[in-house]
């Protein structure tokens, strides 16, 4: 039984490498639901090729998802503003509610719709291929290459939108160029692991890191760390209790952030407990 669980595991391992970094700019963007936005729009997208009868094994496919995609991508760049009436934030949970219901009502027009409104959201990870593997991986290294070569202009747009206005760098070209590369991978990925798991592993490993450290290098290494070691946990879970694989690694994390939440509050208390002592 571990045996099947070598290829489940390559993939978390992959995603817990791309996903760790981009959780870490959402965070800081403060733009918590995006990827939930962006990928129910892919997957509006994936819908909208069954309902015209394509197989959704078929490149086609993607194609469509990732215009979708590129559609999200759009609307989010041009709605960071400085000064708006509207929180980002709402436009992004209305353009991931509206993508939703959308999908319902493209699948229920589908054979077997009820089926793929729940691969939708908790995905197929027992049933990924190597190619499957190999083609995340490949396009994870593209887009990690790309953000290592412009590193500092996706620092800058996410930590200080105002300072690299003040450097002359369009922040919503820059902007534009993430939540693209953002998609892209997300629209690959959203298939074989569901919308629930994509947003576990793009927040949860950010937000345990973000507690525990400020720079932004370590905070990546104990992303990439806390993903990799729930991945395990939860790819166990699934395979010795017969649990379902996407739910059993998404309640993991919530376990580990739990763990990691208590554990901060008590290292936090400790020293002024310390120091009370001290002084009776």
């Amino acid at each position: 039984m571990l045996e099947l669980m070598i290829l489940p595991f390559l993939i978390c391992f992959v995603l817990t490498g791309i996903y760790a970094y981009f959780g870490l700019h959402v965070v800081e963007r403060e733009v918590i639901f995006v990827d939930l936005a962006l990928a129910q729009m892919t997957a509006l997208g994936g819908a909208c090729s069954l309902l015209f009868g394509i197989e959704l094994e078929h490149p086609s496919v993607y194609l469509i998802a990732f215009g979708f995609a590129v559609l999200g991508a759009g609307i989010f760049a041009l709605t960071r503003m400085k000064k708006v009436h509207v929180p980002q934030e709402a436009i992004i949970g209305i353009v991931y509610v509206i993508s939703a219901a959308a999908a319902i009502l493209v699948l229920n027009r589908t054979p077997e719709g009820a089926e793929h409104i729940k691969e939708m959201l908790v995905g197929g990870i027992l049933f990924v291929t190597l190619k499957d593997v190999f083609l995340i991986a490949g396009l994870s290294l593209m887009i990690g290459l790309f953000h290592l070569v412009f590193r500092q202009k996706f620092l800058l747009i996410s930590l200080s939108p105002d300072d690299a206005s003040q450097k002359g760098i369009s922040v919503k070209l820059w902007d534009f160029l993430f939540y693209l590369t953002f998609g892209l991978i997300v629209t690959i990925s959203v298939r074989i692991v569901g919308v629930l798991l994509i947003f576990s592993y793009l927040i949860i490993p950010a937000v345990c890191a973000m507690v525990l450290v400020r720079r932004f290098g370590k905070r990546l290494i104990i992303g990439w760390i806390i993903g990799l070691l729930t991945s395990i946990i939860g790819l166990y879970v699934s395979c010795v209790f017969d649990f379902p694989t996407g739910a059993s690694i998404v309640c993991s994390f919530g376990l580990v952030l739990i763990i990691v939440a208590c554990g901060n509050m008590i290292l936090r208390a400790y020293p002024k407990n310390r120091v009370v002592s001290v002084n009776s």
